[in-house]
């Protein structure tokens, strides 16, 4: 009979189970969750919306608060959010003075959120509340975030989904701070995390790729998003497009290199065409005009700096927003149980 006292060697625990397990006897017993809601011209949207998330968030056995940051809308959209907030004192409104940008109002309602842990949401549900649940377990086992990851994208064109493909390819390969595919604003962020977040001064946000700049472990849940309950989206091809360049331009320099190498290479073709006629001739004695190719060569070299002094534009269009140090947002007032709820800044 085999000897009962010898047993097999037991696994020590992974280096990412010990900081889980560090991280869940660190998680408060009973924590605040702030869901951040930027919103412009929505209207139409904010009923629906909070009658849909209320009873998610109820659910969740958490408390919890709704941050609404009016990004200067033009429509009704911030006496429709007063009201819910005077019904509700879970409901607390940031108005901007005017339009910052997405970016922008979800900066301010990460700095005006006081939850242990924060959820990014965009109005349009098309960010399931249905995730609440498997965002805040991934939570309670250790993870620091937690981001939803769209596993089919059947509802966006073929051109959007094509180009949301090459635009996460193109990042990844570029810039050494990895963004998960399909995964966007719609997540689950742990304290310790936001305070780091708070702490970057860039003016030109980012926000997908700060979310993964500042690291910490993080795990994915797969959704399939549904359509957009109300109201129009307010990001067309050319605003996707400066969205894109932005987070290219933000974590990555490799266009910069890429125009130098690529003036190298054309200075080097260059060079050898140049030897190449120089030697037909002292050969040959075959003279050239060399009309068509001269103007072929002028107008791509014009084209080629023209390229390069837009890349160089760029950054330093992005380095002297930086340097004028100008706030991100600017806050008319925050209003809670819809009437003013604090200083202005």
């Amino acid at each position: 009979m085999p000897d009962s006292s010898l047993s097999l060697p037991v696994k020590p625990p992974s280096a990412l189970e010990r900081q889980l397990a560090v991280q869940r006897l660190r998680r408060p017993a009973d924590p605040l969750l702030s869901l951040v809601v930027p919103v412009f011209d929505e209207e139409e949207s904010i009923g629906l919306f909070v009658a849909s998330i209320t009873p998610y968030l109820e659910r969740s056995g958490l408390r919890f608060e709704i941050v609404f940051v009016n990004d200067g809308s033009r429509d009704d959209t911030l006496a429709h959010l007063l009201d819910h907030g005077a019904l509700d004192p879970r409901v607390r409104v940031v108005n901007l003075s005017r339009n910052f940008g997405k970016e922008a109002a979800l900066t301010a309602g990460i700095d005006h959120a006081r939850g242990d842990i924060l959820i990014p949401m965009d109005i349009d549900l098309q960010d399931p509340p249905e995730l609440f649940g498997a965002f805040i377990e991934r939570w309670r086992e250790g993870y620091d975030i937690v981001y939803g990851v769209r596993s089919v994208r059947t509802l966006d064109t073929l051109g959007k989904r094509v180009s949301a493909r090459w635009f996460y390819r193109a990042f990844n390969s570029m810039s050494p701070v990895r963004i998960p595919p399909n995964a966007g604003d719609f997540r689950l962020v742990d304290r310790r995390a936001i305070e780091v977040l708070r702490q970057l001064p860039e003016r030109n946000r980012f926000m997908k790729g700060l979310f993964a700049w500042v690291g910490f472990n993080a795990i994915g849940v797969s959704y399939e998003r549904p359509q957009r309950a109300a109201g129009e989206s307010k990001f067309n091809l050319w605003r996707l497009w400066n969205f894109a360049l932005d987070g290219v331009v933000s974590f990555s320099t490799v266009p910069l290199r890429a125009s130098f190498y690529g003036g190298l290479a054309i200075a080097a073709v260059a060079a050898l065409y140049a030897l190449f006629i120089v030697g037909r001739v002292l050969v040959f004695g075959v003279d050239t005009p060399g009309y068509a190719s001269l103007l072929i060569a002028v107008l791509a070299l014009g084209a080629i700096q023209l390229v390069s002094i837009g890349i160089i534009g760029e950054y330093l269009g992005r380095l002297f927003l930086e340097v004028k140090g100008r706030p991100i947002y600017v806050v008319e007032n925050v209003y809670e149980n819809g009437a003013d709820g604090g200083p202005k800044g």
